[in-house]
């Protein structure tokens, strides 16, 4: 089964802007609370297209993030039909390789995982992504040298692997699920454009 996906990813976490996880450094706090989006500008899995949806997930790690292993929780744009939903699944899932499945080798649970009215907008170089009455955030990009972004490049852990993250700070990141409740604002954020395959 062969996919590709290209798109924009959107993160916003609990770290101090610029977070130290993609160096493979300890969280400037105890733990990690990361919510993660993607918007899929094209995409598809043995003919079917995936083009327009968004995914996202939740991550917790008690610890250190190369470490610890992670409990997450995965939503699927509602909008996706049986079919795309079972590809993005699959592909998110790690079971077709690709960076998720590396990405899955940090996970230890997954909370749950399924379909969920979403919205992802980038403005510029600001974004936001909503799930339902489950989740949310807006993500402000930081000025850099005169007035320029910030980029960050070569980091180990990355989720676009190939692409520079744009730094950034949060404006707001809420979530609540799975038993946890999470609130805050003026935090790490990072965004960059993805491109995976499998």
């Amino acid at each position: 089964m062969t996919w590709q996906l290209t798109g924009t990813y959107l993160e916003a976490c609990n770290c101090e802007a610029a977070c130290p996880c993609v160096f493979l450094g300890p969280p400037t706090e105890d733990d990690c609370t990361a919510l993660l989006g993607w918007h899929i500008d094209e995409g598809a899995l043995d003919g079917v297209t995936l083009d327009g949806l968004n995914v996202a997930m939740a991550a917790y790690s008690p610890g250190h993030m190369a470490e610890t292993p992670w409990q997450v929780a995965l939503y699927i744009d509602d909008r996706a039909s049986e079919e795309q939903l079972g590809a993005l699944g699959q592909i998110f899932g790690g079971q077709l390789g690709g960076v998720p499945a590396a990405l899955g080798n940090f996970i230890g649970e997954v909370l749950g995982a399924g379909p969920a009215p979403m919205t992802f907008e980038m403005n510029g170089t600001d974004g936001s992504l909503t799930i339902g009455e489950v989740a949310s955030m807006a993500t402000k990009a930081m000025e850099g040298q005169d007035g320029g972004p910030v980029e960050i490049s070569g980091h180990p852990l990355a989720i676009a692997p190939g692409n520079p993250a744009l730094a950034g700070r949060s404006e707001h990141m809420r979530f609540n699920d799975h038993g946890f409740s999470w609130e805050l604002a003026g935090k790490n954020a990072f965004t960059s454009p993805f491109q995976y395959a499998g």
